[in-house]
């Protein structure tokens, strides 16, 4: 008797039988895959090649032989897929059957009373395991993100060096009227976006690069700059006019 069967004939299970089944599941185990169990059908006829069913640390798997045992058909149920085994005791032999999660009822009969109690057995362990594996993924706690932590003595916008202003970033500038009326005195006139007879167009006004400078505080000063330097990165002003505007405000600051 080869060595490699002997371990699957623990409760009367059919050397034969458990021969050819061996010999079929070197070509359909996958990587890492292990047999647990063999149960083999015992009827109470005369059976020359009776069903069975196998066990593994992957998948429930039943062989049926087929053409007068020349080939096997085999039909494979990952543990997964299981939600509930069930065991039947008869008076000649037993009923193993176990149902998947797509409502699926999938059984063997005439089992051995035995064979079909350590079946039973087998697929218990495996269920627990998968829940014992599915409860340790759900505990890992998932790191928080990290935030930004910040700095309250950071210097405000007004005490920024000069050659830090360069470097600010600019938006679209979408209308001419709005970059110039913003940082302006409330008492200063602001054109409308229509042009009417006594109003030019507001695509047609210049910022004024001096005058009432005094009056502003650091925080208007620096957003008027931040306004010149919109006007300059799309195109409505000349960089010579903006170097006259940054000069004259950076004299104020």
């Amino acid at each position: 008797m080869k060595e490699h069967i002997k371990s699957f004939l623990n409760e009367d299970q059919d050397p034969k039988a458990i021969e050819k089944i061996t010999a079929k599941l070197s070509d359909v185990l996958m990587k890492n895959e292990e047999v647990g169990y063999i149960g083999v059908q015992k009827k109470p006829a005369l059976t020359v090649f009776p069903d069975s069913i196998v066990l593994t640390n992957k998948r429930i798997i039943f062989c049926k032989p087929k053409n007068l045992g020349l080939s096997m058909e085999f039909n494979d149920y990952p543990w997964p897929l299981v939600v509930a085994t069930f065991v039947k005791e008869n008076i000649l032999g037993s009923e193993f059957s176990f149902t998947t999660t797509t409502d699926l009822t999938v059984s063997i009969d005439y089992l051995p009373k035995t064979q079909a109690r350590k079946i039973n057995t087998f697929a218990k362990e495996q269920q627990e395991a998968l829940k014992e594996a599915a409860a340790a993924k759900a505990e890992i706690p998932v790191p928080a993100p990290e935030v930004a932590e910040v700095n309250d003595q950071d210097p405000p916008a007004s005490e920024l060096p000069a050659d830090l202003i360069e470097e600010m970033e600019t938006e679209e500038v979408t209308h001419f009227a709005e970059i110039m009326n913003s940082g302006l005195q409330p008492s200063q006139p602001q054109y409308n976006d229509t042009p009417t007879e006594s109003t030019p167009p507001a695509a047609e006004e210049k910022p004024v690069a001096k005058g009432g400078l005094d009056t502003l505080t650091k925080e208007e000063l620096f957003e008027k700059l931040q306004n010149y330097k919109k006007l300059l990165d799309n195109g409505l002003i000349l960089q010579g006019e903006y170097d006259a505007f940054k000069k004259d405000i950076l004299a104020h600051l």
